[in-house]
């Protein structure tokens, strides 16, 4: 499951990248690099994933957040690895096609956008908290574009189509990253959502949405580079704390205006108790001292 470089200085911040293999991860792991940081990258190929890290000479872990035990087993080497991970960036994700469940028996856009990163951040959590960590989750616009959001239809088995169940996970993104804030920011945790723009990647490549046609035809022209919807993410990683707020969603540097419904704090912990019970992870209340 993992390659690991020689150890790195301990001084250095640990930054966990997953989908960090392509697209803004990588842009956004080259740029860490380049500060000085210690990235370790998580992505679903393992030969794109390695030849990442080789070319950084930085630490790679191979998990398909299509698997929750995965994602299980990622954490645990997470945690036997690193006794400090500074930043944890959720960035692994993707527009899929037909309704398909996982092995776990869940719809595969919900799961990979927002059930894996959710379970890998609870397994995380005590070292993120230790660390006073940053936890980044990649969202994107379609949370208010397409989102449709029905708590007790969370794997989309009544009303489906490929926008609507991203939309909904991306939505689901940014309620997760408001709860985490609320169950742990006074804890030492900060967090935030982003929008990386419309990013000339591999993007919905397995797709059957319309949106493919976007990013597979010479309109991909259009769109902005991997280094340029990784800014944020970057920014968010490396800024100093005081630059921007925790629990909030942002693009280009900025808060932005998400779903209405992303500002409902019954429905982000009705959401996260729904998830822990869908990944069986605890889902223990905040502890305020």
């Amino acid at each position: 499951m993992t390659e690991m470089s020689e150890e790195s200085a301990p001084s250095a911040r640990t930054i966990i990248i997953t989908g960090g293999s392509d697209g803004i991860g990588a842009a956004a792991a080259r740029a860490l690099s380049r500060t000085g940081a210690s990235v370790v990258i998580v992505g679903r190929s393992a030969a794109k994933t390695a030849a990442v890290a080789a070319e950084l000479g930085a630490d790679s872990f191979t998990a398909d957040f299509a698997s929750l035990d995965d994602v299980r087993a990622l954490a645990a080497t997470l945690l036997e690895r690193y006794p400090r991970i500074d930043v944890l960036a959720n960035n692994a994700g993707g527009i899929m096609g037909k309704r398909v469940l996982t092995v776990d028996g869940h719809e595969m856009t919900f799961q990979v956008n927002h059930l894996a990163p959710f379970l890998l951040t609870t397994l995380l959590t005590d070292r993120l908290l230790e660390s006073r960590a940053r936890v980044i989750n990649t969202a994107s616009v379609a949370n208010s574009v397409y989102a449709r959001f029905d708590i007790d239809d969370l794997d989309g088995s009544r009303k489906y189509s490929p926008n609507r169940a991203y939309g909904n996970a991306k939505l689901a993104n940014i309620l997760f990253t408001r709860e985490l804030h609320h169950r742990y920011h006074e804890r030492g945790l900060t967090t935030a959502a982003f929008h990386p723009g419309v990013v000339a990647t591999s993007f919905s490549s397995n797709s059957t949405s319309v949106m493919r046609f976007i990013y597979q035809t010479p309109l991909k022209r259009m769109l902005i580079t991997p280094e340029q919807g990784a800014d944020t993410l970057v920014w968010l990683a490396t800024a100093p704390l005081g630059d921007w707020i925790s629990g909030e969603y942002y693009d280009k540097r900025l808060v932005a205006k998400a779903n209405k419904l992303a500002y409902d704090p019954a429905l982000a912990a009705a959401l996260w108790e729904r998830s822990a019970a869908m990944v069986g992870a605890a889902a223990a209340a905040p502890t305020l001292e």
